[in-house]
């Protein structure tokens, strides 16, 4: 199989999970700007889901560019991702619900963790495909970047039950690093 072909149906998923979510979202009740006040955490729960989803999307586009090939390990593994992905609107609209409650959000927390790591294994596949001295490799490195986020997602799952707002905090920080695009693979393929 191609590289193509998983790019093209993970662009598919992740551009649904974003169409879900929207759907989602409630109009204000009033023309006031006041009226906004009950839906803010919701809207501000799809932002930072946006983001995460948009975050996703960039950063596997530039894994399947600097993959050559696929196989079925890596077919499974690119699923397994999309299947914390596709939790995501679940847990956004519960945590925009209920922002306060400490269980929403270590669930939040545990479906970014959840998806982190199966993005981790993903890429750590291909890897293995495509050889150590590949280019996803030196770009990849030791994933400082990587291994941060995730331990701020089990921070975030863990101090939830403290404060949900620390946890969510930690979340947005998340975002926040990978928010500009992963210039790694980017520098690695203009050197190759």
């Amino acid at each position: 199989m191609t590289k193509t072909r998983l790019e093209a149906f993970s662009d598919g998923v992740i551009a649904i999970l974003i169409t879900i979510m929207v759907l989602e979202l409630k109009a204000p009740h009033g023309p006031e700007l006041s009226a906004l006040r009950p839906v803010l955490p919701s809207l501000l729960a799809y932002i930072l889901s946006f983001i995460y989803l948009g975050i996703y999307w960039n950063n596997h586009h530039h894994l399947l560019h600097a993959t050559d090939r696929v196989n079925g390990a890596i077919l499974w593994a690119n699923l397994h991702l999309l299947f914390w992905l596709s939790l995501v609107p679940f847990v956004t609209s519960w945590l925009g619900e209920e922002p306060r409650a400490p269980v929403p959000a270590a669930a939040y927390g545990l479906v970014l963790l959840a998806a982190a790591i199966a993005y981790t294994i993903l890429a750590r596949l291909i890897i293995a495909l495509q050889g150590p001295h590949s280019v996803l490799a030196r770009a990849i490195g030791r994933d400082r970047k990587g291994k941060i986020s995730l331990a701020l997602y089990v921070v975030g799952v863990a101090i939830s039950f403290v404060d949900p707002w620390i946890a969510d905090a930690l979340y947005v920080t998340v975002a926040l690093i990978w928010f500009v695009p992963d210039r790694r693979i980017e520098r690695q393929l203009n050197h190759s």
